[in-house]
Order: C-alpha cells, then sequence, then structure tokens
C-alpha cells in the first residue's frame, strides 16, 4: 500500500519562486547606487543626505500608517525604501527637507496604503508624489541648481544659484550649449538621479541581467521618444536632437526604474509594448507643445491609468476557450432561435 501521508493538497499557484519582494526590492535599490553615486559627486554630501532622509521617511510613514491601522508592518520588505529614493532621484538637491517628508507622506499613505497596500496602488508613488510637490511648491521643486554648488547637509539652502537644464533649452527649439557627452556623463544639472545615462544604463543592465525586469518597456519607451524626436526635430538637426532628448531629463531614469514598475504597468507582453508606445508619445507633445520642459512623470501616470484597459484588451485567449468571434455567432444563434 503506497504512504500517502506525505501527500499535500493546496489551492494553485503550485509553482513557487524564490524571489521574493525584499530581494527584488533589493536588486533595484543596487541597481540606482551608481546613479546616487553620480548625484553624490556632482550635487556633494546634500545629495545624498536628501536620498536617505527620503527612504528613511517612506519606511517611518508605512510603519505608523500599518501600526495605526492595525495592519500587518512591511517595511521590510524594501518597497517604502525604493519609493523614498526614487522621489529623492526626481527632486532637485536643493529640495527643503521638511517639503521632501510631506512627498513621503503623499507617496505613501495617500497613493500606496489608502488604496490597500503594496500592490493596490493604481500609479507610480513616486511620480505622483513628484506631480503633487511640483502643483503644490513650483518654485522650490522646479529649480535646479547648478551643479557643484555647495550646499548644507540638512539645513535649508537660501540664495541657491540655478541654472538651466538641457530640457529648458530644448523647449525653445535650440539644442543645449553642451554635448551630448557631456550631457550623458551628468555634467549638467538635472534631478538627483537624473543626471547620468550611463549611470542609469549600467542599473538598467544589472537588473535585466538579475531577471528583475524585462527590457521591453524600458526599450520601447526610450526607442518611442528616440523615433519620434528624428523624425520632428524641430529644425535642428536629426541625430543630434533625438540624442539630447534621449539623455536629457528623467527619460532614462523613468523608462527604466518607474515605468516597469510590476503594480502599475501591464502583464501581458502585448499590453506592455502598447503602453510604453504611449509613455513615449504623450513624452514627446508634452516636451514640445505643454508647459513644463518634462514629461515623463506625466506620460507614465496618465498610462497608469490605462493599465486596465490595455490589458483587457491585450489578455490572451484562455487555453481550450473559443475564439470572441464564435461566442458572438453563438449568442446571435441562441437569441435568434429563442424568438
Amino acid at each position: 500500500m503506497n504512504d500517502l501521508s506525505k501527500l499535500k493538497v493546496s489551492s494553485s499557484p503550485h509553482i513557487r519562486a524564490e524571489d521574493t519582494t525584499a530581494k527584488i526590492m533589493l536588486d533595484v535599490l543596487i541597481a540606482l547606487l551608481p546613479a546616487l553615486a553620480i548625484g553624490a559627486f556632482v550635487y556633494g554630501g546634500r545629495a545624498l543626505t536628501l536620498t536617505i532622509i527620503s527612504a528613511l521617511g517612506c519606511m517611518f510613514f508605512e510603519w505608523i500608517y500599518e501600526l495605526l491601522a492595525h495592519k500587518p508592518i512591511t517595511i521590510d520588505d524594501g518597497s517604502a525604501a525604493v519609493t523614498g529614493v526614487l522621489l529623492a532621484f526626481v527632486l532637485p538637491v536643493s529640495t527643503p527637507m521638511l517639503v521632501v517628508l510631506l512627498g513621503d507622506l503623499f507617496a505613501i499613505v495617500v497613493v500606496k496604503q489608502l488604496f490597500g497596500g503594496i500592490g493596490k496602488n493604481f500609479v507610480n508613488p513616486a511620480l505622483a508624489s513628484r506631480g503633487f510637490l511640483l502643483a503644490s511648491f513650483a518654485g522650490l521643486v522646479g529649480v535646479t541648481p547648478k551643479i557643484r554648488t555647495t550646499l548644507p547637509l540638512f539645513t535649508n539652502p537660501v540664495d541657491v544659484v540655478t541654472t538651466a537644464t538641457p530640457l529648458t533649452q530644448m523647449k525653445s527649439g535650440v539644442l543645449p550649449d553642451i554635448s551630448v557627452m557631456q550631457n550623458a556623463l551628468g555634467m549638467v544639472g538635472g534631478t538627483i538621479g537624473e543626471i547620468s545615462t550611463f549611470a542609469l544604463l549600467a542599473g538598467f543592465a544589472y537588473l535585466v541581467f538579475r531577471k528583475v525586469i524585462s527590457p521591453r518597456i524600458p526599450l520601447t519607451y526610450m526607442g518611442t521618444v528616440a523615433v519620434l524626436a528624428f523624425l520632428f526635430p524641430q529644425g535642428n538637426p536629426s541625430m543630434e536632437w533625438m540624442l539630447c532628448q534621449l539623455v536629457s531629463g528623467g527619460l532614462v531614469l523613468a523608462a527604466v526604474f518607474m515605468a516597469t514598475d510590476y503594480v502599475t504597468s501591464p502583464i501581458t507582453i502585448k499590453g506592455q509594448y502598447v503602453y510604453a508606445v504611449g509613455c513615449g508619445i504623450i513624452t514627446i507633445v508634452i516636451r514640445y507643445f505643454g508647459t513644463y520642459p518634462e514629461g515623463v512623470s506625466y506620460a507614465i501616470l496618465v498610462m497608469n491609468l490605462f493599465v486596465p484597459l490595455i490589458e483587457k484588451y491585450t489578455m490572451p485567449r484562455k487555453f481550450g476557450a473559443p475564439p470572441k468571434e464564435k461566442k458572438l455567432k453563438k449568442a446571435e444563434g441562441g437569441a435568434a432561435n429563442e424568438k
């Protein structure tokens, strides 16, 4: 007689992966380190301080909310820390610390926890918080300090020397006054995490190697921007204009680390392509015709809202299920027979 004592019956899924949320978030944090290093090199210790405070702030707000709401404490999964780092990356280094903490509060409590916590938010928390701060404190969040400017580590900086970013210059239809290579290396002002394209691409390569993300969304997103910028160069040399559009602003940062968010991006392969192309089109439209010189944040937030609809129309047919046409004809035939 066979021994069935070790047989366990459980509900699906029956395949278990070794990946956990904590491991994935740790990989994301590791991938962000090169960009953080360049940000600290260009802007000094305040860039590192602001990033750490933002990460700790998000972890604190998640802990206190879950404690007060009598929910399981989940700060050890690393998702709050990643949100804090990404929020710091899309803010200028001169942002007051209290404004950063207000952004942490909005990202964690309003965007994430009030909708059910991790896996339930329908837009990216860091980008939604940046939009909130930009609308509320445009004079603080919308300016970019000049690189190599000495700023206090904790206190609010005063009389900050600001500089025009490459995107601001291109907004008027002219190429930046620096080379594409200088722009990609981070030798120009920007937010903490966006200034070095090469550092962000190193993080991209690491995440793909670790199979944390697929290259589909980032490459399609950046490819769409490249094609549109090449076809519509606003009177400038097509290739140079295209390259400047790719390496300027937060395009690479957003395409690699935010557009690929598991929760707010489509799960279907076709849907991921549709989503990424939409992000690219909206980015160029905002950069060319919008009020702000940058468009990646709002492009991703808008496409986040369309993810359920995209998944509905790109979901593959269940195995063995009849095509929709047959279902429709069967339904019509049944209605005719009833008549």
